[in-house]
């Protein structure tokens, strides 16, 4: 999966288009993502030891990895990669740049 927890990326398709946020976590066996302030929806719970206040609260949801794009010096773009010296390192399509 081109896209790695910590990165600052943009929802490009679904009812959160457009929003951008720092990925949380990365489930690679379902290529899902999960995007901090987008797919936000709410869940109602019940009291238990872990969380002794009952009600509804608001939470993220995974979203499919193909919707969601790298954004790379304030633009959105496509991610692909490069081996240098055996080492395999993501570069920005758009600029050329490696990313980390």
């Amino acid at each position: 999966m081109k896209i790695k927890r910590g990165d600052k990326v943009q929802v490009i398709a679904g009812k959160d288009k457009g929003k951008e946020g720092k990925v949380l976590v990365v489930d690679r066996k379902n290529n899902k993502v999960i995007v901090e302030g987008a797919n936000k929806v709410k869940k109602h719970v019940k009291p238990s030891p872990a969380h002794p206040q009952s009600g509804i609260i608001e939470q993220e949801a995974p979203i499919d990895a193909s919707n969601v794009m790298l954004v790379y010096a304030g633009k959105p773009t496509r991610i692909g990669y490069k081996v240098e010296d055996g080492v395999k390192q993501r570069i920005a399509k758009s600029t050329g740049e490696v990313i980390d």
